[in-house]
């Protein structure tokens, strides 16, 4: 009889309430959710509510594809309340709740939550029924619920699921296991109150709950209200995803004031994009392309920031890992039910479906601006004057995209003084000319004075001005467009011998004659210039500094001593005019006067520098030259 009693006792305490320890390593993996999962510690609120929203969605579901327990829409919601008192904050859902297994196998095991299981029923109905293919649910692992424990000493969670008539209550600390016993509950859903810690009061004030909720979850499609005693509720936040709704639907006036929303401009966007995807992968986006640069453009660690969200769940306001760097100029939202909201969203670089996404939105972004170009120029010269400089860091960065880049970007064109695209500037090319040539330069008015242009003038070849910093990077990675090669004018000897020149046998001869000159230049200037040659392209010029085929472009060379104070870079090619008075008059005193050869080719040296924006070698010296040749010509 006592042991009959004792057994039966045994089962009354069991069915009451029970004490369980948490699976082989769940302690371990817990302490790793709760120390070290999370950036913020704000984000155990986001969690929550989307374990609520993911609960309505299923009772949703329900709804919809059972005739039993049917409920609106407009009538599921999220609440939060606190009391200050008794440290606590409670959520609070009229979802499709959990019964006492789905309690022990959501909160009791990690990477285990009753979305997975529901996912794999729907899986095997939706041949069945067409609506299965209607729902998205947020969360895959179960893991986010364990952030509760973050702010909180104890977790209480009373579940009642819909169909049942009995509720059960999980309670945990987080640490030592936890225990599940019958509850109370008048009708289905969850309820969870958090025990806050004393340090993590802040998350009781209701200010801090509305700025999390509003940042978080400010786009899902249920309510979240907050409860203020006796108080009418307030609700949190929008519960109004704009990019859900079809364009048509949308007001220009709408789209501008989201556009200010999320903090892309102060004006109007230049550009708009919104797409729905559906398909293998499938996502919403809603990007803009503001009509002027933000301030911060050109710092060094800004990227891209788009905001990502997983059916309507903030999972990152500034992830980089879906537009590159030289897209950070976009702005706006990508929203997809591809990417869990779990774990991962911490470390989303390495998501594939997130790369998918990053390709074919780099690709939606140049097809609008190629768009653009062919049919609204005045717009596009308006985006490529704010953004052109950035663009072009793409076709050093991304090796797939830089023909695409290239085709939309406008370089300066010598002989039309305007920017032009390269398809334009081939168009106008001689029908013997085979190179695109460009130079290189600080800025406009630089490579204007530059005298390695007189020859092209001359010819009528017309020439690019490259100006941007990242022109010289860009071209290690794309040497040629449409099959013409990229030829820089102050690099190397050029042939320009197939052009009509009428002075080229006068030219020829000339250069004989000089050789000696160039000879004894070469000896006083020493190692200052890896060699000293006649020049068949200058022609109002006396001279001019030409890099080697194997140095670097002037322009590179300038930058990286910008970079590195140390670096010295190659000597150049000191090139001479042959039909240059100046250089007449030297050949005619290169045996007579030493000292004024010596002087005078110094000072061409120099100038020769100085007219590419450097300083003489010795501006003392340089000085002292100048004052001799300038008594001298006074005489």
């Amino acid at each position: 009889l006592n042991t009959y009693i004792n057994q039966k006792f045994f089962y009354i305490i069991k069915e009451i309430k029970m004490k369980k320890a948490f699976e082989a390593d769940t302690g371990r993996v817990l302490n790793i959710v709760i120390n070290s999962l999370y950036s913020e510690k704000e984000i155990f609120l986001r969690e929550l509510i989307s374990n609520s929203s993911d609960a309505l969605d299923k009772r949703r579901f329900l709804s919809l594809t059972s005739n039993q327990d049917k409920i609106g829409t407009d009538e599921l919601k999220i609440e939060i309340s606190t009391d200050k008192k008794s440290h606590t904050l409670t959520i609070k859902d009229n979802g499709i709740g959990m019964d006492q297994e789905d309690l022990e196998q959501a909160l009791g095991t990690i990477a285990k939550s009753g979305t997975t299981e529901f996912l794999a029923e729907l899986e095997k109905n939706s041949k069945k029924d067409k609506k299965s293919k209607e729902v998205n649910l947020i969360g895959q692992f179960g893991v986010g619920f364990y952030s509760a424990f973050m702010v909180s000493e104890k977790v209480e969670v009373t579940s009642r699921k819909v169909g049942d008539t009995k509720a059960n209550k999980w309670v945990s600390d987080g640490v030592s296991g936890y225990e599940i016993e019958k509850a109370d509950k008048s009708e289905p859903g969850t309820e969870i109150v958090l025990h806050i810690k004393k340090s993590e009061k802040e998350y009781l004030d209701k200010e801090r709950i509305g700025f999390i909720t509003r940042k978080y979850s400010d786009h899902l499609m249920y309510s979240v209200n907050y409860l203020d005693g006796g108080k009418d509720p307030e609700i949190l936040n929008k519960a109004s995803a704009i990019w859900t709704r079809e364009k048509k639907d949308i007001s220009s006036e709408q789209y501008e004031e989201f556009y200010k929303q999320i903090g892309a401009g102060f004006n109007k966007p230049l550009v708009t994009l919104h797409n729905k995807v559906e398909g293998t992968l499938s996502y919403t986006n809603l990007l803009f392309i503001p009509d002027s640069r933000p301030f911060d453009l050109f710092q060094m660690d800004v990227k891209s920031k788009i905001k990502l969200y997983s059916n309507r769940v903030l999972i990152s306001d500034d992830s980089e890992d879906i537009l590159p760097r030289w897209l950070r100029f976009v702005k706006g939202v990508v929203d997809t039910s591809d990417v869990d909201l779990n774990v991962s969203r911490e470390m989303l670089q390495h998501n594939s479906a997130l790369n998918k996404i990053s390709k074919a939105l780099k690709k939606r972004v140049l097809n609008e601006l190629k768009k653009m170009k062919d049919k609204d120029t005045e717009k596009y010269t308006t985006f490529w004057k704010e953004f052109g400089i950035v663009m072009k860091e793409g076709i050093y960065e991304d090796f797939d995209l830089k023909n695409e880049i290239l085709e939309i970007s406008k370089f300066h064109s010598m002989k039309l003084n305007k920017d032009v695209f390269l398809s334009e500037y081939s168009e106008e090319m001689n029908p013997e000319q085979k190179e695109i040539f460009y130079i290189a330069s600080e800025n406009k008015e630089m490579a204007e004075g530059s005298p390695h242009l007189e020859v092209f003038k001359k010819k009528k070849l017309d020439v690019l001005f490259f100006t941007d910093p990242i022109d010289t990077f860009w071209l290690s990675m794309a040497g040629e467009f449409q099959g013409k090669k990229f030829t820089s004018i102050t690099k190397g000897d050029i042939d320009l011998s197939a052009f009509s020149d009428e002075k080229k046998k006068k030219e020829k001869k000339d250069n004989v004659v000089i050789d000696e000159l160039v000879k004894k230049i070469k000896e006083i200037l020493g190692e200052s210039v890896q060699d000293v040659k006649a020049s068949s392209k200058l022609v109002d010029s006396p001279c001019c500094l030409v890099a080697p085929d194997s140095g670097m472009d002037v322009q590179m060379e300038r930058i990286m001593k910008i970079q590195n104070k140390d670096f010295k870079g190659m000597p150049r090619i000191l090139e001479i005019n042959p039909n240059h008075d100046i250089i007449k008059k030297l050949n005619g005193i290169k045996d007579k006067d030493d000292d004024a050869l010596k002087d005078a080719a110094y000072l061409l040296f120099d100038q020769a520098k100085m007219v590419e924006g450097e300083l003489p070698l010795d501006i003392s010296l340089f000085n002292k030259r100048l004052s001799k040749f300038m008594g001298l010509a006074l005489k």
